[in-house]
């Protein structure tokens, strides 16, 4: 007989879709989460209930025009934050003007990020001139639950919501 250590390798886990009963389909994901919320108010066993969505699509929403201007302010912005963090880390091996450290790093940040941001919009120039947000949606979600519980999970569905 032989013991597996804790740390050993037990395989890979493969992704794999949820099986059982589809207890309902919602347009939206929040109309799906509410169901589910509303079966864990119920102490139901909401463990064995999954939200799958389907039908995927990307979207993306173009949210302006991107111009020298909002290239150098988006990188520099990017900049400060690393220079913040960049100067808080300095101050752990200061011994004196722990602030300035600090300042002076977010202001080196902004500037080199601005200036990263500049090269990158001239690079890039006429081949992408907007700012977009990337999203993925399904085009319905269903709630698959365990074969045992569809009956009760119903019947929990079925009475007025008191939220």
């Amino acid at each position: 007989m032989t013991n597996q250590s804790p740390l050993a390798s037990r395989g890979r886990l493969v992704p794999t879709l949820p099986k059982g009963d589809v207890l309902g389909t919602y347009d939206t994901y929040f109309e799906a989460q509410a169901a589910v919320d509303r079966l864990a108010r119920a102490d139901f066993e909401v463990k064995k209930v999954s939200i799958v969505g389907s039908d995927l699509k990307t979207v993306e929403r173009v949210t302006g025009k991107l111009t020298w201007g909002k290239a150098a302010g988006a990188g520099a912005a990017s900049g400060a934050w690393f220079g913040l963090f960049f100067g808080v880390l300095l101050t752990f091996t200061a011994t004196t003007a722990v602030f300035q450290y600090v300042f002076a790093a977010v202001i080196i940040g902004a500037g080199f990020g601005a200036l990263f941001g500049i090269v990158t919009y001239a690079i890039n120039r006429r081949t992408r001139d907007f700012t977009s947000t990337h999203q993925v949606l399904a085009s319905k979600y269903e709630i698959i639950i365990d074969p045992s519980l569809t009956m009760k999970a119903q019947d929990v569905l079925s009475r007025p919501d008191t939220h």
